[in-house]
């Protein structure tokens, strides 16, 4: 399944051209306008702080940070920084396109299916995330970027490579951390070797690689700052950085989503033009609020293990119904999570439409269809037309938590015919 974009292709032709119209909504603006916003000059910024030993974050762990993440990201933005913004953007734009094409390949070899599928249905689930991929151009983000590398640190784990594994999941997490959410399910399942590899690998991006060019001592102190500034910090006001978006509606995770029901936060906050508007059922404190989200948590940690299946009752079909939820999980536990996070759901999708096209209970296929429609529907609800009050009651969560729903029923329900050999409980995977 796995393969290169081909020009006799149309629907390949199709991902092309939307690479390239993609690009020049980032480029055009910075050759022939007057310069591209949102993320991609911070980006120069901090790649040139790199190359000319300046500092990344302010001495005050207090104070408001322009890059808010840890140094490796910095040091990796260097080298196309060193020849120039435009250089720059052409490396991410291509970067987002690489990204874009191997998180679709690998979802689509990763369902568990075991059906090559038609081109329509291979092309479908990025076409449905088109919004959100949008936005990683757009915006500049790495999400997308953080997709397939934990696409293809599973990959490695079912080929029987938990080393390879262990390390894409560290580089995901040392370039932005909500990914370390895969740690624990990596322990649960008793992947061993992926784990230690994913620490060991860890320690080395964080406080190896950036050493050559910033220093030992130097980014020892900088990760020190970052961690006090962004994760060590928490408040009524906000957590980490940028506290007035943390309890808005632009974030759409579990925490953000179970402060905004149980406490009198305004969720307009972002805006101060705005008129305060609320959506808490009760009206706790903020400290009874966070006992609530660790109360949340818990469930759905314990709901997640239950539906789990036993290593003798794992198939294929199972294991990818599982990373399913567990990607839609990661996607929410994010302490923050923007419209754009949940381009992590192109994974999840894309098992969930295999099972509605290639299942073999007719009944089963049209309630897919069913819950794969309601997820497009609440998804389509951030389109600007909406208002964003729709974002602020979590229609991306929602969505997120249909999907998983769904993903969970096929578990719990598979076909009588299933197969019952788990490409992770096979050969040398069972010993990772």
């Amino acid at each position: 399944m796995l393969r290169y974009p081909s020009l006799r292709a149309p629907l390949d032709v199709l991902f092309l051209t939307c690479c390239l119209l993609l690009s020049a909504d980032v480029l055009g603006p910075e050759i022939f306008g007057h310069g591209k916003t949102k993320d991609y000059p911070l980006w120069f910024w901090a790649g040139q702080q790199v190359l000319h030993g300046g500092n990344l974050y302010p001495a005050d762990p207090q104070a408001i940070f322009d890059f808010i993440y840890p140094p490796l990201p910095a040091v990796l933005l260097a080298i196309p920084s060193y020849f120039g913004k435009i250089p720059l953007y052409i490396c991410l734009s291509l970067l987002n396109a690489a990204a874009w094409w191997i998180a679709a390949q690998l979802s689509n070899a990763m369902t568990g299916s075991g059906r090559d599928p038609e081109p329509w249905l291979a092309a479908l689930p990025a076409i449905v995330t088109v919004t959100f991929v949008f936005d990683m151009f757009d915006l500049g983000q790495p999400n997308l970027v953080l997709l397939a590398m934990m696409l293809l640190g599973f990959w490695w784990l079912q080929q029987g490579r938990p080393w390879a594994s262990g390390s894409m999941f560290a580089l995901a997490t040392a370039i932005k951390v909500f990914p370390v959410a895969v740690f624990p399910y990596l322990v649960w399942r008793r992947h061993w070797v992926s784990a230690a590899s994913m620490i060991m690998f860890l320690g080395i991006f964080l406080f190896v690689v950036p050493a050559p060019m910033r220093g030992f001592q130097q980014n020892v102190a900088e990760l020190k700052t970052w961690y006090q500034g962004m994760v060590g910090s928490s408040s009524e006001q906000g957590f980490g950085q940028r506290g007035e978006q943390n309890w808005s509606w632009v974030n759409q995770s579990m925490i953000a989503m179970t402060h905004r029901l149980t406490r009198q936060v305004n969720y307009n906050q972002d805006n101060p033009a705005k008129a305060p508007a609320y959506m808490n059922l009760v009206d706790l404190d903020f400290k009874t609020a966070n006992w609530v989200v660790v109360g949340v948590s818990i469930a759905i940690g314990l709901a997640f293990i239950a539906v789990m299946p036993p290593p003798g009752r794992r198939t294929p079909r199972s294991d990818a119904e599982e990373l399913g939820i567990l990607f839609c999980l990661m996607t929410v536990a994010s302490p923050l999570a923007r419209q754009y996070y949940f381009t992590w759901l192109l994974f999840p999708l894309t098992v969930l439409l295999h099972r509605a096209v290639y299942d073999p209970r007719v009944l089963v296929r049209k309630g897919t269809w069913a819950v794969l429609a309601v997820a497009a529907l609440l998804t389509s609800l951030s389109l600007p037309f909406f208002p964003n009050d729709l974002q602020a009651f979590g229609n991306n969560f929602l969505a997120a938590a249909v999907i998983a729903g769904g993903l969970a029923w096929h578990i719990l329900h598979p076909p009588a015919d299933g197969k019952t050999s788990s490409l992770f409980a096979s050969g040398s995977a069972l010993k990772t």
